[in-house]
């Protein structure tokens, strides 16, 4: 975790003390379970509840220092809690085993980091519509492959990306279901020395489910499934923060990030706006993505359980999910506000002299009579000396000064070809299916 790209309340949940509270949580309501079934007397649960309940400081200095001699992080934990509650203590953990610990306690983590997420994408979702039904019919162009294509609108461009990050939302509400289980099922995840029934009032306690079957850990293929969604996440900010660089570049100059009074874009040239942030985005989204094979290639244990997954948990979980929540919210923060220039983007829309209409010329032709070949021929022919002139010339003009075309279609009946509101009469139907009636 770098202190530079993170935020509070995601960060508190990583952090040692943190995790040592959900150990504590855990054990006591296992303990408590234990003793309704009496296995172990009652006393047991409300000793470790009571001494909880003067709220003590973790001591994570001295578990440290335990878990130096026992090298076993649980174990010195528990003689932590032990010396701190007294003998009622040696009933906490009765037929657990480590991973118990462990396995529900980062499923609780990754659930409490995926709420702090899903309000994030709901915060960025709420920018992006605002913004798309400010621009819902700002006139722009366009493009594939980086090239002039056909007119579209800036809110259109924003409505692609409140759907995408709309399915997210819903990805990340799976994932977050699949990953909030629970396993207090003892050594090889058979319950011989322990009830099912402290699962489940574990689970219950912790707003879990149980898990149907471990093997004393819970599968992994839920945690690969968790922190793909998180890499699918990162990769639609970077969509969308790319998108925000090329409308930024000079020669584009459509968009661009909100620049601050007395912000400094280049050491050198005092004149420079850079897309610092965007870019920022692209680099935390790299960052995000790494976590994916890892966890990918956690699934695959030997057997019932070895630790092999351990040390990769122990930096993705708290890495990307710390990572992620800090780019949502700059991502955020940027569409927010956003420098749009719909004077711009007029101007790059007619400078290539109407090359964007070249379609609806090539379809009107077709309806006219020519086969698709010879209207595509006619029209690129005259399209590409649009194209060398930069512009300069005019395909509406060329296209009435062409004799096979003008045999065909009349001045009238090309200029009405030339319509830009032609390309948007569908906008009212996009924006409904993305944002509803």
């Amino acid at each position: 975790m770098v202190p530079r790209y993170a935020r509070p309340a995601m960060t508190a949940i990583w952090e040692p003390e943190a995790r040592y509270r959900i150990w504590f949580e855990i054990e006591a309501h296992a303990t408590e379970k234990l003793g309704e079934l009496g296995v172990v007397p009652p006393s047991a649960a409300k000793a470790l509840w009571d001494w909880w309940a003067t709220n003590p400081a973790i001591d994570v200095a001295a578990i440290d220092a335990i878990e130096a001699v026992t090298k076993h992080d649980v174990i010195a934990f528990l003689d932590w809690v032990a010396k701190e509650v007294g003998p009622e203590a040696r009933f906490m953990h009765q037929g657990m085993t480590s991973s118990d610990v462990l396995d529900t306690t980062l499923n609780v983590q990754l659930t409490q980091a995926a709420d702090i997420l899903i309000a994030d994408i709901d915060a960025l979702l709420d920018a992006i519509k605002r913004r798309a039904v400010e621009h819902k019919y700002t006139p722009t162009i366009g493009r594939s492959h980086g090239i002039h294509a056909e007119p579209t609108t800036f809110g259109l461009k924003l409505a692609q990306a409140y759907a995408e990050f709309d399915r997210c939302w819903a990805r990340l509400v799976a994932a977050r279901a699949e990953v909030a289980t629970c396993a207090i099922s003892g050594a090889v995840g058979t319950f011989a020395n322990i009830d099912p029934a402290v699962e489940a009032h574990v689970a219950e306690k912790l707003g879990l489910s149980v898990e149907p079957v471990s093997t004393q850990v819970i599968p992994r293929d839920r945690h690969a499934m968790f922190f793909a969604v998180l890499g699918v996440i990162a990769s639609s900010i970077e969509r969308l923060a790319t998108e925000v660089r090329h409308l930024q570049r000079t020669e584009v100059l459509e968009a661009e990030e909100y620049f601050s009074p007395g912000q400094k874009g280049s050491s050198a040239m005092p004149h420079k706006r850079n897309p610092v942030l965007t870019e920022n985005l692209t680099g935390l989204a790299r960052v995000v993505r790494s976590a994916v094979t890892p966890a990918l290639e956690n699934v695959a244990l030997w057997h019932e359980r070895d630790i092999s997954h351990s040390s990769v948990e122990r930096y993705i979980g708290p890495d990307a999910t710390i990572t992620l929540d800090f780019a949502l919210a700059r991502l955020t923060g940027v569409i927010d506000k956003l420098l749009v220039y719909p004077e711009r983007m007029q101007k790059n829309l007619d400078r290539m002299g109407g090359l964007v209409h070249s379609q609806r010329v090539l379809l009107a032709l077709t309806q006219a009579g020519l086969t698709r070949d010879d209207s595509y021929r006619l029209v690129q022919r005259n399209a590409m000396q649009v194209w060398q002139s930069d512009g300069q010339l005019s395909l509406l003009e060329l296209l009435k000064a062409d004799p096979e075309v003008s045999a065909v279609m009349s001045a009238q009946e090309l200029e009405d070809k030339f319509n830009l509101d032609y390309h948007f009469k569908a906008v009212d139907t996009i924006f409904a299916r993305v944002f509803g009636a």
